[in-house]
């Protein structure tokens, strides 16, 4: 039976927001948001807001990789960094604060690790504040090179590399070039990096039981930095061998990840995951160097060793190589006072303080008269309310079912995600928060009288905005399995003249259908894509199942009020 990993925390639901609150402590020259603990982003403490005079690198992601990202912030490297829960991506309003704060009149570039839910998230904010009138760009890191390159649209896993792309575009940014300048150069760097991880044990979240999947004599390769399983397992072997098999997966000739041969010069960095002692690392680090030079007839110019995008408490180390050329060099060399960098320097200590989230533009001018109008709701409004609290309380019920489902095909906190994102909901009820999702609201805006049409069309235009940032389409093993046929049969029924809730009843059960036959899919997209056939078709999606679930749960709340009304 497997035990609750032991951790020096107090309530998990807080470790992110206390880490935060440390780091401000420890390091002077970063500050948070105000708006903490829900907008949880780390900027630097000597940028003023919309006043700064240079391009912003913003960069962020799910928690449990510390020091990455808060810890890179700081003069020449990364203005502001955007923080979710551990292994969750952050949510659109907090990646929209942080460019509201830091952003200026040169724009700011955006370097986003290539997984689904940062892709989707760091792009729909990225659209948001360009409505607003800012200059926003985006570079993806992809630099993992331990699976086959034919794996359906999800990419190469963001890991490490991400690190020296951050500083390169940080060090570029701070000697004053444009916004498009600054983008090229952190693409060009991305596009050199390649990273293989190696663990000896799975991480444990907060809160959570430790994982027994790796044998006290096993270790993993090429794994994902949230718990995932790696590309293979294999007996535990002296750590010169596995260094020699990391740098073989990377410099491959025939996946041809990075553009790297003999009689090239390259930058070695290799990472702690976050319960990898130092001198472990070093040893590791000593035998990379002299098998790239004696085997590959390829020299260092330059070497970093030590943790800089762990996995919580993974035992192991991650080793990236990026082919060297002059501006990297320059970039990499270049004066920084990110306080986790190995070439940072200190500043004077002061007390940490928040800084105030700017208001969007569009709402600057707004008077506290219109914020103060009666919280009253229409007939239509309490229909809503209930068709919401309905499916939060759907998720809730069924958490540990997409715990079980996501640890078979992912890292095991799909449940618990989508747990805390509809405790947060029915939190926000009581507030009288506006509870709408940003595609889904264009669609709706501006019209006085919503019908069914209207939401089926709202359904259709959130679709396209997750394909369209995620990637993904039906039989790709999402969510979207769930919805598009939802979707269809919701507009065909109602293009056939059926009652509306007839039409929504059935296309409930649409999507459960879909959502069920994930089962059969070979996914192509999100984590999952990384799992092997025959250990996906033991559980369905669970993301779709969730979709799938809410949607039910709304559809029979709707049948419930109807019945109702009419006895």
């Amino acid at each position: 039976m497997a035990a609750r990993g032991k951790k020096l925390i107090n309530d998990p639901n807080d470790v992110v927001t206390q880490f935060i609150e440390g780091l401000a402590e420890t390091y002077p020259g970063l500050q948070y948001l105000d708006g903490f603990p829900e907008i949880k982003v780390v900027l630097r403490s000597d940028v003023a807001v919309g006043t700064y005079d240079k391009v912003a690198v913003i960069c962020g992601g799910g928690s449990g990789h510390e020091p990455a990202h808060g810890g890179f912030v700081g003069q020449g490297m990364l203005t502001a960094a955007v923080s979710g829960d551990v292994f969750t991506s952050p949510p659109v309003n907090s990646i929209l604060a942080a460019i509201r704060a830091v952003t200026g009149p040169k724009g700011c570039l955006l370097v986003v690790t290539n997984y689904t839910g940062d892709r989707l998230n760091f792009g729909l904010a990225a659209e948001e504040a360009k409505s607003e009138g800012y200059k926003v760009e985006m570079v993806i890191v992809g630099d993992d090179c331990a699976l086959p390159p034919t794996r359906g649209i999800a990419g190469r896993r963001g890991l490490a590399g991400t690190i020296l792309v951050n500083k390169v575009a940080g060090a570029a940014a701070d000697a004053g070039l444009p916004l498009e300048e600054v983008a090229e150069q952190a693409r060009h760097a991305s596009k050199f990096v390649g990273t293989v991880g190696v663990a000896l044990s799975v991480c444990t979240l907060p809160g959570q039981e430790t994982s027994d999947r790796l044998g006290l004599e096993q270790i993993e390769l090429g794994l994902g930095i949230h718990g995932e399983p790696g590309a293979a397992v294999t007996e535990l072997q002296p750590v010169d061998v596995v260094v020699s098999r990391v740098l073989k997966q990377i410099l491959s000739s025939e996946t041809r990840y990075v553009p790297i041969t003999s009689g090239d010069r390259v930058i070695l960095l290799t990472n702690g995951l976050g319960a990898t002692p130092t001198m472990e690392l070093m040893i590791a680090t000593r035998k990379a160097v002299r098998e790239l030079q004696l085997e590959y007839g390829i020299a260092t110019d330059r070497v970093y060793t030590g943790s800089f995008m762990t996995s919580l408490d993974m035992q192991g180390f991650s080793i990236s190589i990026m082919k060297s050329d002059a501006t990297i060099l320059q970039c990499l060399d270049s004066s920084t006072k990110a306080p986790c960098w190995p070439a940072g320097t200190n500043g004077d200590r002061q007390k940490p303080a928040k800084i105030s989230v700017p208001a969007p533009p569009s709402c600057a001018m707004k008077s506290d008269k219109m914020l103060q109008q009666s919280r009253e709701l229409t007939k239509e409004g309490c229909i809503l309310e209930a068709c919401i609290e309905a499916g939060a309380k759907e998720i809730i019920r069924i958490k540990d079912s997409l715990n079980e489902w996501d640890s078979k095909v992912g890292d095991g906190d799909c449940g618990t995600t989508m747990y805390r994102g509809a405790i947060a909901i029915l939190d926000d009820m009581k507030k009288w928060y506006d509870i709408l999702c940003k595609a889904a609201y264009a669609s709706l805006k501006g019209i006085k009288t919503v019908e069914a049409k209207h939401w089926a069309n709202a359904l259709q235009a959130s679709i396209v905005a997750i394909s369209k940032y995620g990637g993904a389409r039906e039989g790709y093993r999402t969510m979207l399995d769930a919805l598009i046929p939802a979707s269809e049969i919701l507009r065909e029924r109602l293009e056939a003249g059926d009652d509306p809730l007839d039409a929504f009843i059935v296309s409930s059960e649409a999507a459960m259908t879909g959502a069920e036959s994930t089962r059969h899919m070979q996914a192509q997209a999100g984590r999952s894509s990384y799992i092997a056939a025959d250990k996906l078709a033991s559980a369905p999606d669970p993301g779709a199942m969730a979709v799938a679930a809410w949607y039910r749960a709304v559809a029979l709340s709707l049948k419930s009020m109807s019945c109702h009304s009419k006895s």
